[in-house]
């Protein structure tokens, strides 16, 4: 069996494909340029990068730990020499 193609539905689907490319180009360029303006904005901004803020926050709970130990250790000397440092 021969296949008769006719040239206008070729040329429509060649068509519709470099359109399709086009618009899938596009579509990346305009992504990477709101991802680079957005990334411009944060860091104009100065806001931190999530790795900054999590070692800030380690060292927060790291610190607050350490105090409340010598808070215990205070209480504890205190009850010992039968003295407060709540006046």
């Amino acid at each position: 069996m021969s296949q008769n193609t006719n040239p206008l539905f070729d040329n429509l689907a060649r068509l519709m494909t470099d359109a399709a490319g086009v618009a899938s180009s596009a579509r990346r360029e305009v992504d990477t340029l709101v991802k680079s303006q957005i990334e411009r904005l944060l860091r104009d901004a100065d806001v931190v990068t999530r790795e900054e803020f999590e070692a800030v926050r380690e060292m927060a709970v790291l610190a607050r730990e350490e105090n409340e130990k010598l808070s215990t250790r205070i209480l504890a000397l205190e009850a010992k020499l039968g003295t407060s440092s709540k006046s």
